[in-house]
């Protein structure tokens, strides 16, 4: 897997500005989605109470990475009906596998790049 696998999913080059192009700082970010990813998706079940919560959270780290659909489909679980949630929350969770296959994608190619160097 390398950036050639990259769906469109995520946007680095908004991750890029905010790290201002640094590869181990994009890496030190995008460890930190995937480990809030792990934490947070395990509430993306519309019979937790906190669903909400994991939604929102979810939400601010995907906007932090270029995630933009995902952020988008955050949004509008959170302000879904709960008798709307569990669509909605399949929503998410079919964004958020895109998401974190295409960094995934990007952490391979900063590996491969790193051993380049």
């Amino acid at each position: 897997m390398a950036r050639r696998d990259l769906s469109g999913a995520v946007d680095f080059a908004v991750l890029e500005s905010m790290t201002g192009g640094d590869a181990a700082i994009s890496e030190e970010v995008l460890g930190l989605f995937v480990e809030q990813a792990a934490l947070w998706s395990a509430m993306l079940d519309p019979k937790a109470q906190g669903w909400r919560d994991g939604v929102h959270t979810i939400r601010g780290a995907a906007a932090g990475i270029g995630a933009g659909e995902l952020a988008k489909v955050c949004a509008a679980a959170e302000g879904a009906e709960q008798s709307l949630a569990a669509p909605a929350l399949e929503r998410v969770r079919t964004a958020l596998d895109a998401a974190l296959a295409d960094v995934a994608a990007y952490r391979h190619e900063l590996m491969l790049k790193g051993l380049r160097a």
